[in-house]
């Protein structure tokens, strides 16, 4: 028996709770200022803490959705601001708050918990499996041009931030998502304008108009290196772009900026074709390959019957759920969707792992190959292949 309580805070706790997880992540609490525009990410009733009666850890959520393979957007919850006290850690608390959290959610009718994972120890044992990657890269300026074959095409805005923080949030919901992406309540846009308005360069954004109106927008700024000060890196900090000529056009703006030396683009999807719209594709770089963002199925049988799936033969999957036993059980995945069966199982894996294959960023033969799903019949692995394959790269773009 637990001798801490688990509880949902009220508005007037919510700065106590983001004082503690500053500190469990080595920064200072905020100030007045700063704390202004920080209550406005905290949404209410999404915030619990866990007390002995002192307050010694606390986790955050708050509501939206995830667009699925064949474009279905399914609810979901960002969970975030997660820390235990120091004095406190490894002796429960952290697993009593995410299973407060996981029950909740199941008991409000959501289908997914989303997050982005500080250490990559954690979360698997609370059912989050890596669902998403990101490829950071930079691009020369001084080298790179674009192919005189790239798409041309619209017109391009340039807009200070005040009119970016009106404008990007339409062109963003109007866009077309790829799987892993997910609606962006307003919580999500002040934190980002919080986020902007502390850089010391401008932070400014280029929207592209296409034929049907605005279908792409960039965010950026240019910081200075301070021991040389005539170096400059733009540093793109959210691209979206819903078609081939949107995403060239932009790029073919950023690669124009004056007095730039370097272009760095972070947390891009893995299959982002830059290299392909360069003239010399060497002028580009891959910096990084990390961890996007982390998926718990917390609503196993609406996930897997809400999703497309691939030609192939069905495959039975034994799922196994210690936490939410209820989503335990045998599926039948088919090309015309799934469904609970009795039929035996042709892969056997937990609630963690079916989260990494779900939005197809991991091939399940390969996960069978490391031992992370035990196959039973040895066609299945090829034939879920292609049933959880999707034809771009899933990818969410957003942080939190």
């Amino acid at each position: 028996m637990s001798d801490f309580e688990i509880r949902t805070l009220g508005a007037e706790e919510h700065r106590a709770a983001s004082d503690l997880f500053r500190e469990t992540v080595h920064f200072p609490p905020a100030d007045d200022t700063e704390w202004a525009r920080a209550a406005r990410y905290y949404q209410p009733g999404g915030a619990i803490g866990a007390f002995d009666p002192e307050f010694i850890g606390t986790a955050r959520s708050f509501d939206a959705e995830l667009t699925v393979p064949g474009g279905a957007r399914l609810p979901m919850v960002g969970v975030t601001s997660v820390g235990v006290r120091a004095d406190r850690t490894r002796r429960g608390v952290l697993r009593a708050l995410m299973t407060a959290q996981l029950a909740d959610f199941a008991a409000r009718g959501v289908v997914f918990a989303n997050l982005l994972a500080s250490e990559a120890g954690i979360y698997g044992r609370f059912g989050y499996g890596l669902a998403t990657r990101y490829r950071a890269y930079s691009v020369d300026r001084r080298r790179a041009r674009l192919r005189p074959d790239a798409p041309v095409g619209g017109e391009l805005e340039l807009l200070d931030l005040d009119r970016a923080l009106e404008t990007c949030p339409g062109v963003y919901d109007r866009l077309e998502h790829r799987p892993g992406m997910m609606t962006r309540p307003e919580v999500l846009w002040r934190l980002y304008e919080t986020q902007a308005r502390r850089h010391t360069s401008p932070v400014k954004a280029v929207v592209h108009h296409g034929p049907g109106g605005p279908d792409g927008f960039a965010i950026y700024f240019v910081d200075g290196v301070p021991a040389h000060p005539w170096t400059k890196t733009l540093e793109v900090a959210d691209l979206f772009a819903g078609s081939a000529t949107a995403f060239a056009g932009l790029w073919r703006f950023l690669l124009g900026v004056d007095l730039v030396d370097r272009v760095f683009a972070d947390s891009r999807p893995l299959d982002d074709p830059i290299e392909l719209l360069l003239a010399d594709h060497r002028s580009g770089n891959v910096d990084r390959i990390g961890d996007e963002h982390w998926i718990r199925l917390v609503d196993v049988p609406r996930a897997l019957a809400g999703r497309e799936y691939g030609q192939a033969a069905p495959v039975v999957l034994e799922v196994t759920d210690p936490l939410l036993p209820g989503n335990s059980g045998a599926y039948r995945v088919t090309p015309d969707g799934a469904e609970r069966t009795d039929r035996p199982a042709g892969l056997r894996l937990d609630v963690t792992t079916l989260a990494m294959i779900y939005l197809g960023t991991w091939h399940p033969s390969a996960l069978a190959d490391a031992g992370r799903i035990e196959v039973r019949d040895p066609a299945a692995p090829a034939a879920a292949d292609v049933l959880f394959g999707t034809r771009v790269a899933s990818w969410s773009g957003s942080h939190f």
